[in-house]
């Protein structure tokens, strides 16, 4: 089955890293892997997309959970898909000058 997780982490060398690295180790293959900045500087969220059952999301999600770098860990269930595509950020126009 897929799942879409969430994970807002610290804006750290290595944190992205980590992470993936975390998901690999226990043999998930990453469907679709997105980093984007938050409002605050120093926090950038995840979004992973990956097939597995329950259990093991549930497990692995508690895995990441401890790592250092992450500040929340949550799965997003399908009905939460769009009200978390309607939470994201405008992105800012570039500066393109003259």
């Amino acid at each position: 089955m897929k799942h879409t997780l969430s994970i807002l982490l610290q804006n750290e060398a290595g944190a992205l890293v980590r992470v993936a690295g975390l998901f690999a180790a226990r043999g998930y293959n990453i469907d679709s892997l997105t980093v984007a900045a938050t409002a605050d500087t120093e926090v950038s969220r995840l979004t992973l997309v990956l097939q597995g059952n329950e259990t093991s999301i549930d497990q692995v999600m508690k895995q990441a959970r401890k790592l250092v770098d992450v500040i929340e860990a949550v799965e997003l269930h399908p009905h939460a898909l769009r009200r978390h595509a309607a939470e994201t950020e405008p992105a800012l126009p570039l500066d393109r000058g003259a």
